[in-house]
């Protein structure tokens, strides 16, 4: 044992010159497929770490390992939904980087969501956190899908609102600006739209929300055509208070525009009703609604009530993710109530672990409307009102 043979009979040590070498000492296959276990674990924990660091805290300290995933370091999402519009179509296939005037003029209903339901308070802006590593990740992966739901109105309703809520659920993935394809945007074709849209994950539903869709006559048909079995969600709100609301965003942008008085009315005296008015012409849900309903059952329309969504957001979530087909993962516990700002905050937004409310859009204070004025609205309102209330089967109340 341990020499070799000669053909003598006399044996060499296996340490001696010209003896074949031992083979090579291996570990047990046991041990081998442990080692290969941990070898791919710490590989596992070296990329995530990587990873997040790439995605957060590294980006301005190392920039060159965002370069090395093929994309520029993440900067604060903006927090003017305009800007996103415009970020989103100037990177969109096809857009040369350029806006058209009317793009870049036409950018009222970007700043038309919800102000909170609110005439009392101004909202203040809460900074939007980084996306986490995780939301990173789902970024990059998964495909890009035409959306299955869209939330298609009203303007000054609350669907800035209800969308950011809503993300808060796992399986939502919504585009965060208004892409407006049905009514501006049509003719870039449904590939453009496509690429808008987030990446998603099996069992995940892609979303969008683009308000002045509810009043823009050839969206039914146009969305129709993407896909019969869309699902559509429409807040609404009081059309006097929102009509009131949409003013009052207007005003803070062009300040020298008249009175909301002299714009409600064709002749005061008589007491006749502008409804050429957009302020005044939105708020005549039903007639909108029969538009929809040549293309669309009223059972695949959800009306969600914009007041509601204020005084019990739960309640309204949970509607809504019956209606998505959604486990109702949004409840009570991810809401507070804020009373500077007069309506609901989230405790934890998506991709975020801080507090989130609305921005300082969202909460203006109302200009004070002669009462005789807002009377006289009521009454307009209130035979279109009753026809809303009986095309959908919901009295919402607002008489």
């Amino acid at each position: 044992m341990g020499q070799l043979r000669l053909s003598g009979g006399a044996r060499l040590p296996p340490d001696a010159p010209g003896a074949p070498a031992s083979p090579p000492l291996l570990p047990p296959p046991g041990r081998r497929r442990l080692l290969a276990l941990l070898l791919f674990a710490m590989l596992a924990l070296w990329l995530c770490v990587l990873y997040s660091c790439a995605a957060r805290a590294c980006a301005s300290a190392a920039p060159g390992l965002l370069l090395l995933r093929g994309s520029a370091p993440p900067a604060r999402r903006a927090h003017n939904p305009a800007a996103l519009s415009k970020l989103l179509l100037l990177r969109a296939p096809g857009s040369k980087g350029q806006l058209s005037p009317e793009q870049e003029n036409n950018d009222e209903d970007d700043d038309e969501d919800d102000d909170g339901g609110n005439n009392n308070s101004n909202g203040g802006a809460a900074a939007d956190s980084p996306l986490s590593p995780i939301s990173s990740f789902l970024n990059g992966s998964g495909t890009k899908r035409l959306p299955q739901a869209v939330i298609i109105g009203v303007k000054k309703g609350g669907t800035r609102a209800l969308l950011e809520f809503l993300r808060v659920h796992p399986d939502v993935r919504a585009v965060g600006a208004e892409p407006h394809f049905f009514d501006r945007n049509y003719e870039r074709g449904l590939t453009w739209y496509r690429d808008l849209m987030p990446r998603t994950l099996d069992g995940q539903i892609t979303m969008e929300k683009t308000p002045s869709y509810f009043v823009t006559k050839e969206a039914p048909a146009r969305i129709s055509a993407m896909s019969k079995g869309t699902k559509l969600i429409v807040v609404v709100r009081d059309p006097v208070t929102r009509a009131i609301s949409d003013y009052t965003q207007t005003l803070s942008k062009k300040p020298d525009i008249p009175t909301f008085e002299s714009l409600t009315f064709k002749n005061r005296t008589t007491g006749l009703i502008d409804t050429s008015w957009s302020a005044i012409q939105i708020g005549i849900y039903a007639k909108h609604l029969e538009n929809w309903l040549l293309y669309f059952p009223i059972g695949q329309i959800l009306f969600v009530s914009g007041e509601r969504l204020i005084s019990d957001p739960a309640g309204e979530l949970g509607r809504v993710q019956d209606f998505l087909g959604l486990k109702r993962i949004i409840t009570d516990k991810h809401f507070y109530f804020n009373k500077t700002k007069g309506f609901p905050c989230l405790k934890k937004a998506e991709g975020s672990s801080k507090p989130h409310c609305l921005g300082k859009t969202k909460g203006r204070t109302h200009p004070n409307i002669d009462q005789e004025v807002v009377q006289r609205l009521r009454e307009f309102y209130r035979p279109f009102n009753m026809k809303f209330y009986q095309m959908t089967g919901h009295d919402f109340g607002w008489d």
